[in-house]
């Protein structure tokens, strides 16, 4: 373990990382969140178990532990092969997060750091602000597990589909005028508020009614919307005789499979379909409604694990509070496409200060330095293998390797096959910024630091 000489860490911490079965994860070896979470724990996959979530960071609801390993391999502090929680850790060494991040959040890590796993779509649902969630959490803290907001970032793997945000209202009316079922539900008079809505000068107006006709549609009794979805199935199956069905009804008719007789099967059409592609990304606020559809994901949020749920979901639902809290914003979300900085990097900064997501893809034999900075990171290893280094200290890293960096902790990376490699890290807009250098061969991290040495190809201290 390398300490300076005020007795700080500097070097990288292994973690054993959680991982959560919700019913909506893939199966067994399909999930690469199964793949990680056994490569990372050593336990065996559960080919008939759902793989939802691959957990790194602090919350008590899917803890990470540190693993300590000393250079003959026993176990240091007393961890036990990882029996310490990364929470509890950071606790009694509070200056592995920096000054600066302690003087905001305290000694917990601000970010939760998860990879994603999606077989079926998730609640239709939207995370609440920090007030609120106070609130909530004090009111009802067996279902509001703590008392912070959680804006969250989704960086796509694969393909990945999520519905975001409400329609605009051109589009808005166009579903009014082509999907009968909605306006049977919800009554004539709301739809009629919203065709006559201009979007110039009624702005405020068009949220009060929209809001006022999601509100009536999530309220609606479960006859009248299964009666209303019989229908819609019925329509759209003969419809798809004479014409091509729009990508949103043919999803609508995908939720309606996995969530028979579910209002939000019906909500669906008034939100926006996004699909990311590998490398795209999403970020959503407090009070954003969403849900994500399928694919696999790198998310990335405020530590907290709380949520409002309406729809789509067997889950406790909470139509009032969800539908009083939401911003009501319409138009088509903002796709990050990140920021790149250098060939291999690629820095996706959301509009919040607890977390950002570096995406790293090293080609066999490149070399990548993360500098010191003076706050936190986790790494996560999804593809390949190679080794991480601090000034004196270096590891053999590969696939479903977890790895927390203290503050002002330099990192350098070199893969011996291609590696995909991301960082969550506090968002360097907040108090301090930082720049990613990449060595493109070995031999360059001898410009980069003087006490590097090339020996047969390799670094050595």
């Amino acid at each position: 373990m390398e300490v300076n000489g005020t007795g700080k860490q500097r070097s990288l911490i292994r973690l054993r990382c959680s991982v959560q079965n919700y019913d909506w994860g893939r199966i067994g070896q399909e999930s690469r969140v199964a793949r990680l979470f056994s490569l990372n724990s050593g336990i065996e996959i559960d080919e008939d178990k759902p793989y939802a979530e691959f957990w790194m960071g602090t919350h008590g609801s899917g803890p990470s532990f540190v693993v300590h390993k000393s250079a003959d391999n026993g176990v240091l502090n007393g961890s036990k092969g990882g029996n310490v929680s990364l929470k509890s850790w950071i606790e009694k060494n509070p200056h592995v997060l920096g000054d600066k991040v302690v003087d905001k959040w305290g000694t917990n890590l601000p970010f939760l750091f998860k990879v994603l796993s999606v077989a079926k779509a998730l609640s239709i649902q939207a995370h609440p602000g920090k007030k609120l969630a106070e609130i909530l959490h004090k009111k009802q803290p067996d279902v509001y597990k703590d008392d912070n907001h959680k804006p969250e970032m989704a960086l796509a793997l694969t393909e990945f589909g999520a519905l975001c945000g409400f329609i605009s209202l051109e589009e808005l009316k166009g579903v009014l005028q082509k999907v009968p079922e909605i306006i049977e539900v919800v009554g004539s008079a709301y739809a009629d508020q919203l065709l006559h809505d201009n979007e110039k000068d009624m702005e405020e107006k068009a949220k009060q009614h929209l809001q006022s006709m999601f509100t009536e549609l999530m309220s609606a009794s479960n006859d009248v919307i299964s009666e209303a979805l019989s229908k819609l199935r019925s329509r759209l199956n003969m419809e798809t005789k004479v014409r091509q069905l729009t990508d949103k009804e043919q999803l609508v008719l995908h939720l309606e499979k996995q969530y028979p007789a579910d209002v939000g099967v019906l909500a669906a059409f008034l939100f926006n379909f996004v699909k990311l592609n590998p490398g795209e990304a999403l970020y959503l606020g407090a009070n954003e409604l969403h849900a994500y559809l399928y694919g696999e994901c790198i998310e990335c949020m405020a530590t907290s694990d709380n949520v409002v749920r309406a729809g789509l979901t067997p889950k406790n639902r909470d139509v009032q509070i969800l539908c009083s809290m939401l911003t009501y914003k319409q138009g088509f979300p903002e796709i990050l496409q990140g920021l790149p900085l250098n060939p291999y990097t690629t820095r996706y900064l959301p509009p919040f200060d607890e977390f950002e997501v570096d995406r790293c893809i090293l080609p066999q034999g490149a070399s990548a330095v993360f500098p010191a900075i003076p706050g936190p990171s986790i790494f996560v290893v999804t593809v390949g293998e190679g080794t991480m280094c601090t000034a004196s200290f270096k590891d053999d890293v590969t696939e479903g390797d977890v790895l927390f960096a203290p503050a002002y902790c330099e990192i350098i990376v070199k893969s011996t096959s291609e590696v995909h490699l991301y960082r969550a890290g506090v968002n360097s807009r907040h108090p301090f910024a930082s720049v990613l250098k990449v060595a493109d061969s070995w031999a360059q991290l001898t410009l980069h630091r003087g006490y590097w040495t090339q020996t047969n190809g390799e670094g050595a201290s």
